[in-house]
């Protein structure tokens, strides 16, 4: 398959950062797997990019995302790119959380970027090149009260990438961890914040912009600890 396009693959291909990707790296050239549990919303971007193919799956299953890439793998080679923009997340305390939500979350957030990482990188390692992106947020950096649910599954996700950059690295493999400071600007996010002026939110656009800067980077300048946050934000 050396003669095709090269392929990105995208876990988390929601309405908003998940399909923004998608369409940014289709503009470049590339063909896409995309990944999401939403087979609809797949089937219409892949109906809309003609190098684009839909792979319904929930990457918290660890079987079925397994099954999934090697499914990908078979019908459209290895990705030379993957973005691991899938998340699970919960709002409450520790005292208001199912130990269960914990560990859904654990599985879409962490667990699925060791499968990615296993499954995919050694042919990248082969090659000596490739990327890894992790999308993430300010969950990673620091648990919040109400976030118990949520920000220890980011925080592991975010040391998991960390591991592997340094790991991948030194073979030819970019990883990185974009930290997305911001409300993301999705039709849900307008309605809960409707008083909120425009440059409030972050463009998914601009996100897409930024993963595809972080991908096409020289390899004497690779960022691994990046941030995007809209001008105005306080931080």
């Amino acid at each position: 398959m050396a003669d095709l396009a090269p392929l990105a693959l995208v876990t988390g291909v929601g309405p908003g950062t998940g399909s923004a990707i998608v369409r940014r790296f289709a503009a470049e050239g590339y063909r896409i797997a995309m990944i999401a549990r939403d087979g609809a919303r797949l089937a219409a971007l892949e109906a809309e990019l003609p190098g684009a193919r839909a792979w319904p799956c929930d990457v918290g299953d660890g079987h079925a995302l397994l099954s999934g890439l090697d499914a990908v793998v078979a019908g459209m080679g290895t990705p030379d790119v993957v973005v691991h923009n899938a998340v699970g997340g919960a709002f409450g305390t520790f005292r208001d959380i199912e130990a269960a939500t914990l560990l859904a979350n654990f599985q879409v957030n962490t667990m699925a970027l060791l499968h990615l990482a296993q499954r995919l990188a050694p042919a990248m390692v082969e090659r000596g090149a490739g990327a890894f992106v992790v999308t993430g947020n300010t969950s990673a950096l620091r648990g919040r009260a109400n976030f118990a649910g949520f920000a220890p599954t980011k925080a592991a996700q975010r040391i998991l990438a960390e591991a592997l950059a340094r790991d991948l690295g030194p073979k030819g493999v970019h990883v990185a961890y974009v930290v997305i400071d911001a409300v993301i600007d999705v039709p849900w996010t307008r309605q809960r914040f409707s008083e909120a002026p425009d440059d409030f939110f972050i463009k998914p656009a601009a996100i897409a912009d930024e993963i595809w800067h972080v991908v096409s980077q020289d390899r004497s300048a690779w960022s691994f600890n990046v941030e995007v946050r809209p001008f105005r934000e306080t931080w």
